[in-house]
């Protein structure tokens, strides 16, 4: 399976959000929105989903900031956009100015457990290299203040002349993300540890990990206990790329991945971006579905593809949340004890 990467330039402004909907004014934890159950609901809709092709979600430790990426015309346009509770109300999601350059993308937001770092993947040009859209790094912004500093590149030996994508981050810094294989084939899941303020030497994850025919976008639980990762071409897949879990043995292997079942996969090929709220209640994931043909009108008519395209579900990517029971549930119970001797 190919990737299929943001890129193009980045989204100046929110038009696009004030062309689509007036976001209404949201107060409370998770944008005012009523926690879901074990049955996926979309997240905040008229304020992150609005009928745009929507993914990446990312919430800060205190749960204060709620970022995610915005993607048009094919990945012509990307942005990361965000919204803060300030004063008990959720600010309108804008543009994080750091990222609005014009003829560069930047996708994939994370923000690292203690809240003091931003990661992303862009195609922005590194330090003394030419621009290559084709070639996305990881970047890092410093807290600074209420916001975030300059955009610094993660640098070698975690980027390299082909794409690093999608970060994430442990306790200890540990970095998790998708890079070529050791050839330059297709994309694995790497980490690399934070050793001294410098990351160091990637590792490729093993087979339990980097299964299937294609594997990309894992997101590790902050405790490194365990991996969602997003796998094409697996004996129960739902029809194309599914959510798995992967858990962490105490001597540092994996298990083998499990699918996250029906709940969240479905025959819909735009599952490949997850993330797990920092207080590890809710599963935010992306999926491209479709409202049921039995609410459609027959014959269809023009006026209601045209508030389709408004709306959510519209079968573009938008995201979604669910009760993290879903990943947890699905841990293998641990080794019997020996029987004591008689």
């Amino acid at each position: 399976m190919t990737r299929n990467p943001a890129a193009g330039i980045v989204l100046s402004t929110l038009a696009c959000f004030a062309a689509h909907a007036q976001s209404p004014v949201a107060t409370g934890s998770y944008l005012g929105q009523t926690p879901p159950g074990m049955e996926a609901r979309l997240f905040a809709p008229g304020v992150v989903n609005l009928g745009l092709y929507t993914r990446d979600l990312a919430v800060s430790p205190d749960g204060s900031e709620i970022y995610f990426s915005v993607v048009i015309g094919g990945n012509k346009l990307t942005a990361i956009a965000g919204t803060r509770l300030v004063g008990g109300r959720w600010t309108p999601p804008e543009i994080v100015p750091q990222l609005g350059i014009p003829g560069t993308s930047s996708i994939e937001p994370c923000i690292s457990p203690d809240g003091k770092r931003f990661y992303f993947s862009s195609n922005r040009p590194a330090p003394g290299k030419q621009p290559n859209p084709h070639d996305y790094d990881i970047y890092y912004m410093e807290r600074a203040g209420g916001g975030w500093g300059k955009p610094v590149n993660a640098g070698e030996p975690v980027n390299t002349e082909k794409g690093e994508y999608f970060p994430s981050v442990t306790r200890d810094g540990t970095l998790y993300f998708t890079g070529p294989g050791p050839s330059g084939g297709d994309e694995q899941i790497w980490r690399a540890p934070l050793r001294d303020g410098r990351f160091g030497t990637p590792e490729k994850l093993p087979e339990q990990v980097n299964a299937g025919q294609a594997r990309f976008n894992a997101f590790v639980a902050p405790d490194e206990s365990y991996l969602i990762v997003p796998i094409y071409g697996m004996p129960d897949s739902r029809g194309a790329t599914d959510y798995y879990v992967t858990f962490r043995n105490a001597d540092a292997t994996w298990t083998a991945p499990r699918n996250l079942g029906d709940e969240v996969n479905t025959s819909d090929a735009n599952e490949y971006s997850a993330s797990v709220s920092p207080d590890g209640k809710y599963l935010f994931f992306m999926s491209g579905r479709m409202p049921p043909v039995a609410d459609m009108p027959s014959p269809l008519t023009l006026a209601y593809l045209r508030r389709l395209h408004d709306t959510v579900p519209n079968g573009d990517p938008a995201v979604y949340w669910i009760d993290a029971q879903v990943v947890t549930r699905l841990k293998p119970a641990p080794p019997a004890p020996p029987p004591e001797p008689r």
